[in-house]
């Protein structure tokens, strides 16, 4: 490294205040996938006329330098130089959504958390998703692809110190990988080898923000493009007394909202929000922080005023700002994940949250649903797709808003919108409401396979159920015979799920805030088999457990679109003990009971925690080398089921009609294939045996009925367009529905 300029010095290619700029003619060479390099973060050698101490402040040249190095704009800036001009920007289609495209290249998902997964001796989280023993099995199953959770750097920067991150490295700050779980080229075989076996990695881009890393510090000393990163306004010194004082050891505060209200009057913020995310009195009564007096590179002092959807360590990026520094960095960390990692496809978290707009006076400021978001949801999913990658946003959403999204933006959105609804019908025997849910979707005109239908992530059970509560909340629905508008049928469903999922009936599990319940797939099954004590459960329980396990599978993988579980639904993994997690959980976030740590291969099977310090959990289905040598295992049985949803086509299908089953527990899916046949998912959510009738106006009569998982004919349909079926407790069925053709290739007269 060369030797750093003293202050006051100026070095080859300075502008005067000390701080070489990046030479791109020296670092440019022609972009090739799998080529760009960040620059390499270094530590300072104090060289030539530095001497210590070295105060980390803007007025410290070394200190600035040394930020800037580890920015993600400064390595945002660097890749876009490399890349602009180059042929290979231009070889693909970007401006529609393209959810088959990206269903076909992995419609099978699995979810990786890397603060949980337990490792070998010695064996980082990266090269473990690499190995080849685990994408053997996963080969074995059918699963085509693994989203690693977030592994690059996060948290913040204080003075010269890295801090830890705030939200399980969703607080971004770098685009190196975290040492925690491995190295960029661990990253890079992980690629490679999920390609030998016919697979994709799938990465993590955060649009709606950072950490306090090296760009908020410098966006905090005033330095060049940084504070345009941001939605933050800086207070002059004569207004500070409307500021709070920050408490002794943190470097900002929260306002609370009558401060809010006055810097509104002033005319400094734009004030209220729609709504105030992980809202905690004291902690976080608004979206706005107040930092501390800083130094800038010139020696005087500032004082911001910042905005953060989330939690104060987690400043929001503005899409609209002259600078465009926010795209900037955010457009060079998705090129970089994918041009250089290798990764096939990104995962966009918060990328709800990206425009923001002062409303009419006494009214909260435009925060969700703006047209801003639309946009830049569309840049980005653009930018990816031309590059030869696809996204999904995984976001809570109404269905107007999936809608509207999917049309320009990414790929694929998460299925928060039936998830609750199948939870709802497995903790009450009843499919109502699911099918409800599946019929406004189709209503809305959601496109079945644009969804990534899911098991088990690392967050809540998610049940805002925003859809009904928000935009639809004064609409009429009919639930149980009665009407109720939309905010009363969202709350009935919510307080149904709190009865049936916590407290005596599930003690295990854990209201978190307004957003869900803390749980695992394994522990809303046991509450919803009214199974109260977890040590005390037999061999019987679990089979039962396994049971509804599949059932839930069945619903999410017959059907169009992405099937998605994590290494908690295949070990069927139980949560944690509240003392096991105390210091986790004594904030009120307990996300973290549902975190346990898990050994998906048996590779160190007597640690009792993970490599991050996770506590090992109960899990009732044991390893996947066990597991793969029994049939009648979970991921044995799960490897039947996705085998029957390839062979055919499912993932690509087009739902077409969700009729009212015969019984309570039934619920019937109505699909046309790519290929043009008709495909008909039959479920029992009940643990008893069903027999009932499956009647769609879409099926046509004469028609064979025939089971996907034996190629036997068990029906026929009459003139009604039904027939029967007989299903076991939590039993489904795979049926496809085939016409007798006759000479001429047209459909036969006979029956």
């Amino acid at each position: 490294m060369a030797p750093i300029p003293a202050p006051g010095v100026e070095g080859p290619g300075d502008d005067g205040d000390g701080v070489p700029e990046v030479n791109f003619d020296e670092q440019f060479y022609p972009a090739r996938p799998r080529s760009l390099r960040p620059r390499a973060r270094r530590k300072l050698t104090f060289t030539g006329d530095l001497t210590p101490p070295l105060e980390p402040v803007g007025t410290n040249k070394a200190y600035v330098e040394w930020l800037v190095n580890q920015s993600m704009l400064g390595d945002a800036t660097m890749m876009a130089r490399q890349l602009a001009g180059q042929s290979s920007m231009w070889n693909n289609p970007y401006a529609h959504p393209n959810p088959r495209q990206a269903v076909e290249t992995a419609s099978v998902w699995f979810t990786a958390y890397p603060l949980s997964l337990i490792t070998g001796r010695g064996q980082s989280f990266l090269s473990a998703l690499g190995s080849d023993d685990l994408w053997r099995a996963f080969e074995r199953i059918g699963i085509k692809a693994v989203h690693t959770g977030p592994v690059k750097m996060a948290g913040g920067i204080t003075g010269w110190e890295p801090t830890p991150s705030i939200d399980g490295h969703f607080d971004r700050i770098a685009m190196a990988m975290d040492p925690l779980f491995g190295t960029e080229d661990e990253f890079r075989a992980m690629c490679e080898s999920a390609a030998l076996h016919g697979g994709t990695i799938i990465d993590d881009i955060v649009p709606g923000h950072t950490g306090k890393g090296a760009d908020f510090r410098l966006a905090e000393m005033n330095y060049r493009d940084y504070p345009g990163i941001y939605h933050m306004v800086e207070i002059p010194e004569d207004d500070w007394h409307l500021l709070p004082d920050v408490p002794e050891g943190q470097d900002s505060v929260n306002l609370d909202a009558e401060t809010e209200r006055k810097l509104q009057d002033a005319g400094y913020i734009i004030g209220q929000l729609q709504r105030v995310i992980f809202y905690e009195p004291g902690v976080k009564e608004t979206n706005w922080s107040a930092t501390a007096p800083v130094t800038d590179t010139k020696g005087g002092r500032r004082r911001w005023v910042y905005l953060h959807y989330f939690k104060a360590g987690q400043p929001s990026i503005n899409w609209l700002d002259p600078t465009f520094a926010g795209m900037r960095l955010v457009m060079g960390d998705a090129l970089h994940s994918l041009l250089d990692l290798g990764s096939g496809g990104l995962r966009l978290d918060a990328n709800g949250f990206l425009g923001v707009e002062r409303s009419a006076e006494e009214s909260p400021a435009w925060s969700e649903g703006h047209p801003l978001s639309e946009a830049a949801n569309q840049l980005i999913g653009s930018m990816v797709r031309k590059v030869g990658g696809f996204t999904f946003q995984e976001l809570n959403l109404t269905m107007d808003a999936i809608k509207a999204t999917s049309e320009s933006g990414p790929d694929l959105s998460y299925d928060f919108v039936t998830r609750p609804a199948y939870h709802h019908a497995l903790a009450t025997g009843d499919t109502e409401f699911l099918r409800l849910v599946l019929r406004e979707g189709l209503k809305t005109g959601i496109d079945q396979a644009s969804l990534v239908h899911a098991l088990q992530n690392h967050d809540e059970l998610t049940y805002e159920l925003v859809h009904f509560a928000t935009t639809h909340s004064d609409d009429v629905y009919t639930l149980g015979g009665v009407e109720m508008a939309g905010a009363d049928l969202a709350e009935h469903v919510r307080e149904t799920l709190r009865q049936k999922l916590t407290g005596e009936a599930g003690p295990y599990n854990a209201i978190f805030t307004h957003n869900g319940i803390a749980c695992t797939t394994a522990s809303v099954i046991t509450a919803s088999l009214e199974i109260s004590d977890l040590e005390a459960l037999s061999a019987d329980d679990v089979e039962r457990v396994r049971s509804a396990h599949l059932l839930l599978a069945m619903y999410n993988a017959w059907q169009p679109g992405v099937f998605a579980l994590s290494g908690w639904d295949l070990c069927g993994t139980l949560p944690l003990p509240r003392d096991q997690v105390k210091s986790l959980i004594r904030t009120g976030d307990t996300r973290w009971l549902e975190r346990g740590a898990h050994d998906l291969m048996g590779w160190n099977p007597d640690t009792h925690q993970s490599a991050s310090g996770m506590p090992r959990a109960t899990s009732l289905y044991g390893t996947l080398p066990e597991q793969l040598d029994d049939p009648r295992s979970f991921a044995s049985r799960l490897s039947d089921l996705l085998a029957v949803r390839e062979s055919a086509g499912i993932a690509t299908g087009t739902l077409l009609d969700v009729p009212d089953g015969s019984h309570a527990a039934m619920l019937v899916l109505v699909n046309r294939l790519a290929a043009g046949t008709l495909q008909v998912t039959v479920l029992n959510f009940a643990e008893e045996e069903l027999r009932g009738t499956v009647m769609s106006q879409v099926l046509p009569a004469g028609a064979r009925v025939v089971d996907l998982t034996t190629d036997e004919v068990v029906a026929h349909v009459d003139e009604l367009g039904s027939f029967r079926v007989s299903l076991g407790p939590f039993g489904g069925l795979a049926l496809v529905v085939q016409e007798d053709v006759d000479a001429d290739g047209g459909p036969s007269d006979r029956s």
